[in-house]
């Protein structure tokens, strides 16, 4: 991976999920007292600004580059393919997910294709045995790898967006991690690559309960796809713009 200052080239960034297995609860259905709490919660201009800052500038492993200091986003279509390789077919419900992305998240396209030729997102479905396999083969490309994290996503980005984004999702160790990885690491593969632990009501913190597209998160893509927010641009130049594009945010997420 690329260390110090580089040109601003193809920048490779890799998230993995970092939950703890003690943390993992029973069923899905604790993350329902904090939707309820989140649908009657107004979150203010400064709280959305500050886990816009959070989640889409800075990277888990900050080391790698300067880089992950700039805005990553698609500027076309996010075409997604997946690759259902683990016992249980997943693929309907991870289609649903993802065909909802378009009405969820203003100013980003996306749809499901057939060949995974003409893919820019892989999603790749598999059980705990295969994980490492598929991640050293189908994202690394490299078989002696380190493999970090319960599921991940890798995001390719440089001045023009980002250009294509590789998720590995575990599907066979319970429900609320499988649908726990399908929204934390198809949504930072659109962009917003890092967690915080401060982020109470997002998914992009390794020890929030929440698995799936919180109302927090929906202000955090939409202010991300906002046209006036450009790959590659500095914290700098989106502090300035945020105040007014929350409220015109504001609009239409609920």
């Amino acid at each position: 991976m690329p260390t110090g200052k580089t040109p601003l080239l193809r920048l490779l960034l890799l998230l993995p999920l970092l939950l703890p297995v003690a943390s993992l609860p029973a069923t899905p259905a604790v993350a329902a007292p904090a939707a309820a709490a989140q649908a009657n919660y107004s979150f203010s201009t400064e709280e959305l600004i500050d886990g816009f800052m959070k989640t889409v500038f800075g990277l888990e492993y900050r080391t790698w580059s300067w880089q992950p200091y700039l805005v990553k986003k698609y500027t076309g279509t996010v075409s997604f393919y997946v690759h259902n390789e683990a016992r249980k077919n997943r693929k309907p419900v991870i289609h649903q997910f993802i065909n909802q992305l378009d009405s969820q998240i203003h100013g980003l396209s996306t749809r499901v294709v057939r060949d995974p030729e003409a893919a820019n997102f892989h999603v790749h479905v598999v059980d705990r045995d295969q994980y490492e396999e598929v991640v050293r083969r189908d994202v690394y490309g490299d078989q002696r790898a380190d493999v970090p994290g319960r599921c991940l996503v890798r995001v390719v980005s440089d001045s023009k967006g980002i250009s294509r984004s590789a998720a590995v999702i575990v599907s066979d160790e319970g429900d609320f991690l499988f649908r726990r990885c399908l929204v934390e690491e198809l949504l930072q593969g659109l962009g917003p690559m890092n967690d915080d632990e401060e982020l109470a009501h997002s998914v992009f913190n390794d020890r929030s309960r929440h698995s799936r597209f919180t109302t927090f998160d929906k202000f955090l893509l939409n202010m991300l796809y906002h046209p006036r927010i450009k790959p590659g641009m500095s914290q700098d130049q989106v502090a300035i713009l945020l105040p007014s594009i929350v409220r015109e945010v504001r609009r239409y997420v609920r």
